[in-house]
């Protein structure tokens, strides 16, 4: 199982194993990560799951469909690295993977 490193927006970090064919998602509610929420369950319905993905990290995450990039314009602190994490699927080359989480869901 790849390990992520979720990182709060006060720089508390959350070093996971999360399986291969879970969402970034779930892998943070599976093990209580504070500051993603995914209140619709990762349907791409509520926005309250978004993260910050690096740059060099993209590739390997994918980009963000029309749906997603719909929904992300209803989440606060958007930029140019967001994604929703419900929609990004953890690969084996994911290892070593580390998202930032914005300030606020809501």
């Amino acid at each position: 199982m790849p390990k992520i490193t979720y990182v709060e927006h006060n720089g508390t970090e959350h070093e996971v194993e999360v399986p291969i064919g879970t969402s970034i998602m779930q892998g943070a509610v599976n093990h209580l990560v504070p500051g993603i929420e995914g209140d619709c369950g990762g349907l791409c319905a509520c926005g309250t799951c978004h993260v910050y993905i690096p740059g060099e990290w993209v590739s390997k995450c994918g980009e963000p469909d029309e749906l997603e990039q719909g929904m992300l314009e209803f989440a606060f602190d958007v930029d140019d690295s967001s994604r929703l994490s419900c929609q990004i699927k953890v690969s084996d080359d994911m290892e070593g993977l580390r998202i930032r989480m914005p300030p606020r869901q809501y």
